[in-house]
């Protein structure tokens, strides 16, 4: 069994220290044949040690009846270069579609660590998109036409022919439309557009026997060539016909449609590139929350100095402010009647100074919370809206910037059910179109099924007008879950979301990191 390592696009920050994520590409040679009337139809599955036990990661296809897989499906592990992590690649083969592996044939296995894999470091996150069209394809089927598909090789440190990328299938036709793929560019060619690579177009069967139609070699310098309203024709050979046959011209066409290389912009490559976290605090101090000089109140703070509100806010403010130069940080409150007329305010600076909310780092949000107690009465209702678009005003001004300059994050601690969710809904669906995140972290043990709706998990939010949010901005935690954990691990569950949400808002917005490259 051989593996290949190439660096694939940095990964979300998992960690503080993973920097990058490898892409493993596996193949097999001379496998166990464990089936009677055929040949063994093998899958590769990964695992991982994980504190002294192994742990699946993923799975590739399975390659059907065949003693020597060129797996398509890659692999991808985060790398963390602190951690000596242990790899298992294990062979099996398919012999039901459970996915129980003690249903299948074990095949054999390899183990070694992934700081063995030879894997390049990434210096290179350009993707290249490619759209692939065949005309004329030579027939292959008896009673029918072609299955056609394509398959993507680059040449191996070996000198052989290393498999990239496998398209799909398209049935019953000589004539054959794939639908776009994105790779990443090291990958395909090693980031080196001049060199050359494989193109094979095969006949697919059920059996794993795929018939050869035929192959081309090309570049991707060559593919850029293909614009939209001038595609790239390249003939497909195959060599045994092109020998017999003197009349022989190719085995049909294949169509470069577009070719197009970009950057794939990952959270790092923003982050690095100048983009400011613009850190944002809510505390809800709303009558539920019970006196804060009584112990039994979730605002009170203990002998150690501390509560869940506080702890919510060393968890996600120590992370969350390396990531803003000048760590100035606003912190607001909600629910709470305020010197001198006592009016309820749903959105007040908690250092009492409304032209200048900030507070300095997460210490100063500490201070100013802890002082600010014994001055305001603690009332209701629980509105989320006001704060919502607090922040959302600031996060409207940054979307006239032309880069990836700022990027808002607004952490909610409270105690109960929303009161004006129909507000906060509408507010939120407004800010999933501007740079901006939500963390809620609930506090005590009330029902947070509100919180959950928000957090929508797959499923698009809608304003009570029927508006769609165009992302999921929400992340909820339940702090109860966490008590007896270490803080970094309601960090990480708290800030899990937030880099795919980053990456996304300015993708969707084709806003590039600061002093970016072109690709």
């Amino acid at each position: 069994m051989a593996h290949t390592g190439t660096a694939a696009p940095p990964a979300p920050l998992g960690s503080p220290y993973c920097v990058c994520r490898v892409e493993l590409s596996v193949c097999g040679q001379n496998l166990l044949d464990r089936d009677v009337t055929s040949k063994s139809d093998p899958f590769c599955v990964l695992f991982m040690e994980v504190n002294g036990k192994w742990v699946e990661l993923d799975r590739t296809e399975t390659a059907v009846n065949n003693l020597n897989p060129a797996f398509a499906r890659k692999f991808i592990v985060d790398y963390h270069f602190e951690e000596v992590q242990k790899l298992k690649f294990a062979l099996f083969d398919q012999d039901k579609s459970s996915t129980q592996l003690y249903e299948h044939d074990f095949l054999g296995e390899f183990s070694c660590t992934l700081g063995m894999i030879a894997a390049q470091e990434l210096s290179d996150n350009r993707v290249i998109t490619l759209s692939m069209a065949g005309r004329k394809l030579d027939k292959k089927d008896l009673f029918g036409k072609s299955d056609p598909f394509l398959e993507f090789y680059k040449p191996g440190d070996d000198g052989k022919w290393m498999l990239v990328h496998r398209t799909e299938v398209i049935k019953y036709t000589l004539d054959p439309v794939w639908k776009p793929f994105t790779v990443p560019l090291v990958s395909l060619c090693d980031g080196d557009v001049e060199k050359l690579i494989k193109v094979i177009c095969y006949d697919y069967d059920s059996d794993g026997g795929h018939d050869f139609i035929g192959e081309l070699q090309t570049s991707v310098a060559k593919m850029c060539e293909a614009q939209d309203a001038s595609p790239l024709e390249l003939e497909c050979i195959n060599p045994k016909k092109q020998k017999k046959k003197k009349n022989y011209k190719n085995s049909g066409i294949i169509i470069v449609k577009s070719c197009k290389i970009t950057r794939d912009f990952s959270f790092l490559d923003y982050i690095l590139g100048g983009c400011q976290l613009m850190f944002t605090v809510g505390i809800d101090f709303t009558a539920s929350n019970g006196n804060p000089r009584d112990p039994s109140s979730l605002h009170y703070i203990n002998p150690m100095g501390t509560n869940e509100y506080l702890s919510a806010i060393w968890a996600v403010g120590q992370i969350i402010q390396d990531y803003d130069s000048d760590k100035m940080f606003p912190a607001l409150g909600f629910g709470a009647q305020l010197p001198p007329d006592w009016k309820v305010s749903h959105e007040f600076a908690i250092n009492f100074n409304p032209t200048n909310p900030f507070c300095s780092g997460v210490e100063g949000i500490v201070q100013a919370y802890s002082a600010c107690l014994p001055h305001i009465r603690f009332y209701g209702p629980t509105n989320f809206s006001p704060i919502v678009n607090h922040v959302a005003r600031f996060a409207a001004q940054a979307t006239q910037q032309e880069a990836a300059a700022q990027y808002f994050i607004l952490l909610i601690i409270t105690d109960g059910v929303i009161s004006d969710m129909d507000e906060t809904r509408h507010a939120v669906v407004q800010a999933s179109r501007l740079p901006m995140s939500i963390i809620i972290v609930g506090v005590g043990n009330a029902d947070f099924a509100a919180m959950e709706f928000l957090d929508g998990d797959g499923r698009a939010l809608r304003s009570h007008s029927g508006e769609e949010a165009l992302r999921d901005i929400v992340q909820f935690v339940p702090f109860r879950d966490f008590r007896h954990a270490p803080k970094e691990t309601l960090a990480k569950a708290v800030l899990a979301e937030l880099p795919q949400q980053v990456v996304q808002y300015f993708k969707q917005r084709n806003l590039p990191p600061i002093n970016s490259e072109p690709a």
